[in-house]
C-alpha cells in the first residue's frame, strides 16, 4: 500500500483554505483538490506491506510521545514544476515545534528501518496540481488564520485517475499543555 504520515488540519482551518482555493480555482486553470484531500505531510513512505505500517505506527507512537499541538501559520503561495503545469501549495510558515515533530518521526522511521522520502521538509498545504500560473498578479487573498494541529495521522493513498483518496489507518492525538 502507498502511505505517509501528514498532521490532520482542523475543520475551521481546512474550511478556509478550502474558500481560498475557490478564489484561487476562479482566476486559475488546474485540477484543485477537494477539501478532504488538505493535510501537511510529515513523512512520505511510498508502498508499504502491513508489518511496516504496524512499525509505522510504533515510530508514530513514539516520535509523538509528549508532543502538543503545532502551530500552523499560513505565510505564502507556491509551486513545485513549470508555471504552465505546476502543483500549486499553501506555505506554512516555519516552526521549531512543527520542524522538531517532522524529524522525530523520520527518526523513528529510520530507527525500525522503514523507507520515506529524504527531500527536506517543506511545510505546505497543496491546493491543486497541474495549474497555469499565470505571469500576471493573482486575486488579493485572505490566508487562512493561524491554528494548531492536533492529529498526526498514517494514510493509506489511493490513486485513481479522478485523484487520490485517503484513508486514515492509525491517529495519534497530540498531548494539550497542562494549564
Amino acid at each position: 500500500m502507498r502511505a505517509f504520515i501528514a498532521l490532520e488540519l482542523p475543520t475551521d482551518f481546512a474550511d478556509d483554505v478550502a474558500a481560498m482555493a475557490r478564489r484561487l480555482s476562479a482566476s486559475l486553470d488546474g485540477r484543485f483538490l477537494d477539501r478532504s484531500t488538505y493535510h501537511l505531510t510529515l513523512a512520505f513512505l511510498g508502498d508499504i506491506d502491513d508489518a511496516e505500517a504496524s512499525r509505522a505506527m510504533d515510530a508514530l507512537d513514539a516520535a509523538c510521545s509528549g508532543a502538543t499541538p503545532v502551530p500552523l501559520a499560513p505565510d505564502s503561495l507556491g509551486k513545485f514544476g513549470r508555471p504552465a503545469d505546476a502543483t500549486l501549495w499553501l506555505g506554512i510558515a516555519s516552526d521549531p515545534a512543527l520542524a522538531t515533530l517532522a524529524e522525530r518521526i523520520r527518526e523513528e522511521l529510520a530507527a525500525r528501518d522503514l523507507p520515506f522520502d529524504p527531500k527536506p521538509f517543506r511545510p505546505h498545504i497543496t491546493l491543486g496540481r497541474r495549474v497555469r500560473i499565470p505571469k500576471k498578479p493573482l486575486p488579493p487573498l485572505a490566508f487562512p488564520l493561524p491554528v494548531r494541529a492536533h492529529d498526526v495521522t498514517l494514510f493509506k493513498s489511493t490513486l485513481s485517475r479522478d485523484g487520490a483518496e485517503y484513508k486514515p489507518l492509525y491517529t495519534v492525538e497530540l498531548a494539550r499543555p497542562n494549564l
